[in-house]
């Protein structure tokens, strides 16, 4: 029994944080891919988990960080990224609002840990910690150099990373980790200020960012990571067969293009000639907030002149996509719970609240 006395700061937060405590992790590993199939989960922002049918277990960009904590601090000069990009110096309202669906450090089994890019949502000293405690000592990490370069600083062995570039396959159990080009310019203007430039105004693109192409036997994945809209979509499409391409959409502030517009994530699906288009991003920080919802409106308009032959899927953070189970259901839903009510033994009868 619970004595007010004996609650303090500190236990509220180990009892109730992270939210979903290990109920995801749990899923996860008990989830049986059929064969023709592949599955993933969102886990925030650009979090995702991918899982085969020959169990390869695949982690994107996992971020278990927050936002702004305190109207306090005085992180808001040139040094902080979103204020690097616009060349503002004011205080970001970059507050997170999607809850931490998963808990790094309950994770058990898990084949890759991939990061895009160094932006500080997207690779995570807690995650590296919690796999280099937890994990089989093999477990690789993957990424582009500014990443690999990154993991190391903090502690991950030498041995453990693999820097990728645009070109590299990266084989994982039944699964293939295709490397493509990034299109993430805001990497360009906010590198850290130790970056090898090798003689050039910026660094190379292919040592900042990259994006993924995860090829199971059940189907592929295109990773855009934190891309923009770029002609180059065709060129992956043309190169590859994608199933499912994931972009980072948004609602841009005034004097920021970071995110896809509504308009650009169907740009990208026609190009790469995917056959479902899901927006993430929007659901992590509050002054880029947007309703994916913009997406089917647009898709709606246009899907039947020009000839579409994708369509979007709107997600919500902690939900599982199984493709090409989900393909056609355009939204998610969590699971109600209730389905079976009315098959299972009743403690009370049917018409006891009558």
């Amino acid at each position: 029994m619970t004595n007010v006395s004996d609650i303090t700061r500190e236990s509220w937060i180990l009892s109730t944080f992270p939210q979903w405590g290990t109920w995801l992790n749990e899923e996860i590993e008990e989830a049986q891919v059929s064969p023709g199939t592949f599955a993933m989960w969102w886990l925030g922002n650009t979090g995702i988990w991918v899982k085969s049918e020959g169990d390869a277990n695949i982690l994107i960009d996992l971020w278990a960080g927050s936002g702004k904590r305190t109207q306090k601090t005085a992180d808001m000069v040139a040094r902080h990224q979103m204020a690097r990009m616009s060349g503002v110096r004011k205080l970001q309202p970059n507050l997170r609002l999607s809850p931490f669906v998963i808990d790094p450090f309950a994770i058990r089994t898990v084949d890759a840990v991939l990061a895009t890019h160094t932006h500080t949502d997207h690779i995570d000293a807690n995650v590296a910690a919690a796999v280099l405690q937890n994990c089989e000592p093999t477990v690789p990490f993957v990424g582009p150099k500014s990443a690999t370069d990154l993991w190391q600083k903090w502690g991950v062995p030498a041995d453990r990373c693999i820097t990728v570039r645009p070109g590299d396959v990266v084989p994982v159990k039944d699964t293939e980790i295709h490397v493509v080009e990034s299109f993430d310019r805001t990497m360009l203007i906010t590198q850290p200020e130790d970056v090898e430039t090798k003689g050039r105004p910026v660094a190379d693109m292919d040592d900042l960012a990259v994006n993924w192409i995860i090829k199971t036997p059940g189907g592929s994945l295109y990773h855009g990571g934190d891309s923009h809209y770029s002609n180059m979509y065709a060129k992956h499409g043309n190169e590859h067969d994608i199933d499912v391409a994931m972009g980072a959409f948004g609602e841009n502030p005034r004097g920021i293009t970071d995110k896809l517009t509504a308009a650009d994530m169907l740009r990208m699906a026609e190009g790469l000639q995917t056959k479902v288009v899901i927006p993430f991003h929007h659901d992590i920080w509050s002054n880029f907030m947007a309703n994916p919802e913009e997406i089917v409106t647009l898709w709606e308009m246009k899907r039947h002149a020009l000839k579409y032959v994708f369509q979007p899927y709107i997600w919500q953070v902690g939900g599982k996509f199984v493709f090409p189970e989900n393909k056609d259901d355009l939204r998610y839903h969590y699971p109600r719970g209730f389905s079976d009510v009315f098959s299972c033994e009743h403690e009370l009868p049917y018409d006891a609240f009558l």
